[in-house]
C-alpha cells in the first residue's frame, strides 16, 4: 500500500501548508492528497497530516503525526529540528519522529526539557541557595541525557544539543521555534496537555509536528542502550547557554547553564504525549 502526505483543508485555506506539504513530499517521494473539512484526515495509508495552525482541533484524533503550519510561515527549509520531551516521562512516538526528521534533513536536533523549582522552594526566607539550585538542575540534565542516550545510540548521525530550562514548556520552545524548521511534541488526551499544545501551536514561528502516543502495546518503543561512543559521550558545552552537547553533565567554571536566569515550569505537562 502506497503511502500519502495528506492535506487537511479545514476552516482556514491555509496557502503556507499547502507550500510546506508539497516540499515535505518531495523530500520523502511520496504523493499528496487534498481532503476537505469533514472527510476522515487520515487512513491507513496516510503517513502525515498537514494542515493550517488554526485547524488544530480538527485534529485532534488524528492516530498519525500532524504538522500545523503557521499562516505566516516563510518557505520551508530543512533547519534546526527542536523536540520537547518531558525526561520524566519521554513519549517515544514523538522522540522518534524528531530524530528521524533531522535525519531526513540532515540537521541539528536540540532537545528541550523544561523544568520548576520544588513547590516549597518559595517558601525559603532568605531565596533559593545556588548550590540547591544547582544541583536540582545538574538532576535535570542528568534525567534528560540518560533518556536521549540509547536514540544517540540508534541515530549516530544526527547531531544532538541537548537544552534544559527553567522555564514553562511553551515559552522554552516558543523562543527556539524562530530559528528552527520544525517544533516536535507528543499528545495525549489529557486536558493540560491539549491546552500546552494549543498554546504551542497558537505561537509557534514555524511549524509544530504533535505525534500521538500511543497505546500500550505500540511498537514503538525508546531503542534498548548498547555500549556507549566515547567520542559522543564527550561532554561539550554551548558557551551561549552552557547548553550540554552529548554525554553526561559536568560542573564547568564560568559555563553554568541559563535555567538559573528563568522561572517556569517542567516539561511535564507535554511528556504524555505533549500536547493534545
Amino acid at each position: 500500500m502506497e503511502r500519502v502526505i495528506v492535506v487537511h483543508v479545514g476552516c482556514a485555506d491555509c496557502e503556507a501548508a499547502a507550500r510546506w506539504a508539497s516540499w515535505e513530499a518531495a523530500r520523502r517521494g511520496l504523493p499528496l492528497q487534498l481532503r476537505h473539512d469533514g472527510t476522515p484526515p487520515a487512513s491507513e495509508e496516510t503517513e502525515l497530516v498537514v494542515a493550517c495552525a488554526r485547524d488544530v482541533d480538527d485534529l485532534s484524533r488524528s492516530p498519525c503525526p500532524c504538522v500545523l503550519v503557521p499562516e505566516r510561515a516563510g518557505e520551508p527549509v530543512a533547519a534546526e529540528t527542536v523536540l520537547g520531551v518531558d525526561a520524566r516521562d519521554p513519549a517515544a512516538e514523538a522522540v522518534a519522529f524528531a530524530f528521524d526528521t533531522a535525519r531526513r534533513w540532515g540537521a541539528r536536533l536540540r532537545a528541550v526539557h523544561a523544568w520548576r523549582l520544588p513547590a516549597d522552594a518559595a517558601e525559603l526566607r532568605f531565596g533559593i541557595p545556588e548550590d540547591d539550585r544547582a544541583t536540582w538542575e545538574d538532576h535535570e540534565v542528568h534525567l534528560l541525557s540518560g533518556v536521549l542516550r540509547p536514540w544517540r545510540e540508534k541515530y549516530p548521525e544526527v547531531d544532538v544539543l541537548e537544552d534544559v530550562r527553567l522555564l514553562s514548556p511553551v515559552q522554552a520552545l516558543v523562543r527556539q521555534s524562530a530559528n528552527a524548521g520544525l517544533v516536535v511534541v507528543g499528545r495525549s488526551a489529557r486536558a493540560a496537555s491539549s491546552a500546552v499544545a494549543r498554546g504551542l501551536v497558537a505561537r509557534s514561528r514555524c511549524p509544530v509536528a504533535l505525534v500521538s502516543r500511543a497505546s500500550p502495546g505500540s511498537h514503538v518503543r525508546a531503542p534498548r542502550p548498547g555500549r556507549r561512543n566515547a567520542q559522543r559521550d564527550r561532554t561539550q558545552v554551548d558557551p551561549s547557554g552552557g547548553q550540554v552537547v552529548g554525554g553526561p553533565p559536568v560542573d564547568v567554571p564560568g559555563a553554568r547553564f541559563v535555567v538559573g536566569k528563568y522561572g517556569g515550569v517542567r516539561m511535564s505537562d507535554l511528556g504524555q504525549g505533549c500536547a493534545p
